[in-house]
């Protein structure tokens, strides 16, 4: 019941994806403030509701996209769940550490992206400068990572200690 605070949260961050950041790209990438809000989302709550939310938020931005429905989403809850689950095991927490989970985050999330897309049939992400591309974005969510960190922080409405 708790996770359901961050469903406004994630309205917003879906309408920013699409209606803002597309004006605000940086070495021609967007970031996906999506797959950032679900890292945040894991990283608070668990593997299981992180999960879920990156499905969703990614789903909903999927219907933005000429790439297969459902790729954003599952990539995204993918890599939610994968840092749900091993963020117990991350033994450090520093400041630079939201920015690490949203370069990897980037990197695997964006080769998630586009291995399913080719497997689905988008034969146009079967270049090599899409790596580069994944790369970029992934840099972009890295600068990003910590603001999204902070404000899934200030939804829960309690200070936690660890990541900020």
């Amino acid at each position: 019941m708790r996770s359901l605070r961050y469903v406004p949260l994630a309205a917003v961050v879906v309408i920013t994806q699409v209606a803002l950041f597309p004006q605000l790209r940086i070495l021609g990438v967007v970031p996906d403030l999506g797959l950032l809000f679900a890292l945040a989302v894991a990283w608070y709550e668990g593997s299981e509701t992180g999960a879920v939310f990156g499905f969703f938020v990614g789903c909903a931005y999927d219907l933005f996209l000429t790439t297969p429905l459902g790729m954003s989403g599952l990539s995204y809850a993918v890599c939610a769940w994968l840092l749900g689950f091993t963020q117990g095991a991350i033994a450090r927490r520093s400041r630079l550490l939201a920015a690490a989970i949203g370069l990897l985050g980037g990197i695997v999330s964006g080769s998630i992206f586009v291995a399913a897309s080719i497997l689905a049939g988008a034969d146009q992400l079967q270049r090599p400068a899409v790596i580069g591309v994944i790369v970029k974005a992934a840099c972009y969510d890295a600068l990003l990572a910590p603001a999204l960190f902070g404000l899934v922080t200030l939804v829960r409405g309690r200070r936690t200690v660890g990541l900020l």
